[in-house]
């Protein structure tokens, strides 16, 4: 049986393109989010995943992704959420549209047979659509979770670049001893910004493959987290991703 380190509430959202008024797909994504808010904590993370999907559990598939905000109040990350306009030179005022989510969930962080491993049920919406299934998020999967050495050297142009690595306190960097990579544990690694991860597909089957109970609840668009807990407003950010599975 797997030993639980952290649990709480999990969102996955994705950004448009600039000026992109409606998404089709991803190629009309520019970045794919997952905010976790551990339970009982005052503190919430963003990450940003690589290839813009998470990895495939069928395949073993592999992906990189970073913690690039951290924040101890919800409004803080919420507001990296709305649109932005900004002023060119060359094509005058640029549009970033909101984010949009795209799946409410719980979630667990374990250490199994050596590794860690995060692992998800959604709450919403009820039943995945399009947008889930391009963007690799099933309705339960686990995934293995490694976290980067910031000091050890990386190949050429791999991952983020030196001076936007994580600085760790002493505590955690002894983790890794002489390693290149270290299971995540403890779940505070995931508390500074730069922390660089590898995400691999598990299992779709969590509650199997961990022997762990997750008990999401049956969420309404007027009791999701989303709003009550992470502040999104409704009114700013399209919900059919997150209602029906649609693309908007």
């Amino acid at each position: 049986m797997a030993r639980t380190l952290e649990t709480g509430d999990l969102f996955f959202c994705y950004r448009p393109r600039v000026d992109v008024d409606r998404v089709r797909g991803p190629d009309d994504i520019a970045r794919f989010y997952v905010v976790l808010k551990p339970q009982g904590g005052a503190v919430f993370r963003r990450i940003i995943v690589g290839r813009k999907r998470l990895p495939d559990v069928a395949g073993r598939e592999r992906t990189w992704g970073f913690v690039d905000l951290v924040a101890s109040r919800p409004e803080d990350i919420e507001d990296e959420l709305d649109p932005e306009t900004y002023e060119t030179r060359t094509r005058g005022a640029r549009v970033v549209p909101p984010v949009r989510p795209a799946g409410e969930a719980v979630y667990v962080i374990a250490a199994h047979d050596g590794h860690t491993h995060l692992a998800h049920v959604l709450e919403l919406p009820r039943t995945p659509g399009p947008v889930q299934e391009e963007l690799g998020i099933r309705r339960e999967a686990s995934l293995i979770v490694t976290v980067r050495n910031p000091e050890a050297d990386a190949p050429p142009q791999a991952g983020l670049p030196p001076g936007r690595r994580a600085r760790y306190p002493a505590e955690l960097q002894r983790r890794f001893g002489d390693r290149r990579f270290a299971p995540l544990d403890p779940p505070q690694f995931l508390d500074h910004p730069g922390t660089e991860l590898v995400l691999i597909g598990a299992s779709a089957d969590p509650r199997s493959e961990l022997g762990i109970e997750l008990e999401p609840e049956p969420e309404t668009p007027e009791s999701a987290d989303l709003f009550t807990e992470l502040g999104m407003e409704p009114d700013l950010h399209p919900l059919g991703p997150l209602l029906t599975g649609a693309w908007e």
